[in-house]
């Protein structure tokens, strides 16, 4: 629906552009067809919302005929509407009706293409590629934390080494599937406690787990990225450590995922951490379109990643 405002207004935009004498009168001239441009859009979204179904049930060219002719018709009624009450200047009825099957074609077109450009296929070569740019940062960081022990701790060394074939086989995992929210929170505290073998009492990590559904779906190693910045940039460069922050919940239709970790001089935000930001943030495009977003909260003492996820209840 978003896409749709935002196209037709630019059409109207346009259009009011050509129309114009000047680029003085095109503000006015955009005004004037934003007031019949705006009744006759939502009237549209309105009835293609009630009709979904019937619509969905059609042949994809048969579909767009009739969504084509809907808004030419409705159109062709608002003209009629205007010229009774004494509005308008009496033109041509079908420039109206042009216009709007035009417009309407246009953003059929880009729907098209756009479900063309993100088709299964695509999409999980592209979720595949992502998740192989966090696998050695991944992957890298793990095998550290347990050489660390072998020689000093050989048993805590094989459990490690037990906890870290659970992540190959989390970072080997399809990335086209969803995984439950249960599963990325033990993942989660896996790595961390893996992180901690290395730090020791540097690292302390506090979960604040609210009401959620165990088996919410969401994308996988969504967690672990993060966790893995707030480690790197926030607990390593500080000599006394600091606490990483885990606060999950569910508010509304809503799941909230929030990550904090400390600040310090020596802890710089770089580029590495902005690639893993630009990476999930990719990721959530592909799984959630405009539903999901990343908010980025960076104080001079706390730096604070929030991912903010729609409830689903099946996977996809």
């Amino acid at each position: 629906m978003l896409r749709v405002l935002l196209g037709a207004n630019l059409l109207a935009l346009a259009v009011a552009f050509v129309q114009s004498p000047g680029i003085a009168d095109w503000t006015a001239r955009y005004v004037e067809m934003a007031a019949l441009v705006e009744p006759l859009l939502l009237l549209v979204l309105g009835l293609l919302a009630g009709l979904r179904n019937p619509l969905r049930a059609l042949p994809l060219r048969l579909g767009q005929a009739c969504v084509v002719a809907l808004v030419a018709g409705l159109a062709f009624a608002q003209h009629l509407f205007w010229q009774s009450l004494g509005f308008g200047d009496g033109g041509n009825p079908l420039r109206p009706v042009l216009l709007a099957a035009a417009a309407a074609v246009l953003l059929l077109s880009y729907f098209e293409l756009r479900a063309r450009a993100f088709s299964p296929a695509q999409t999980e070569a592209r979720l595949a590629a992502l998740n192989a740019r966090i696998r050695p940062h991944f992957l890298f960081n793990s095998l550290n934390a347990v050489l660390s022990l072998i020689r000093a701790r050989p048993q805590q060394a094989e459990m490690a080494l037990e906890a870290l074939s659970d992540l190959f086989r989390a970072a080997m995992r399809d990335p086209g599937e969803l995984v439950s929210l249960t599963d990325e929170i033990a993942l989660g505290k896996q790595y961390l406690e893996l992180e901690k073998l290395r730090l020791g009492e540097r690292l302390a990590v506090d979960w604040q787990i609210g009401v959620i559904f165990p088996a919410q779906p969401i994308p996988p190693l969504m967690l672990q990225p993060l966790l893995e910045n707030a480690v790197y940039h926030g607990i390593e460069p500080a000599p006394e450590g600091g606490i990483i922050r885990i606060a999950i919940a569910r508010r509304g239709d809503e799941l909230h995922i929030a990550i904090a970790n400390p600040t310090t001089a020596n802890g710089q935000h770089g580029n590495g951490n902005n690639i893993a930001l630009a990476n999930i943030r990719e990721r959530l495009a592909l799984y959630y379109d405009l539903e999901a977003r990343l908010e980025i909260d960076a104080g001079e003492k706390n730096y604070e990643v929030r991912i903010i996820l729609p409830c689903r209840k099946t996977s996809r």
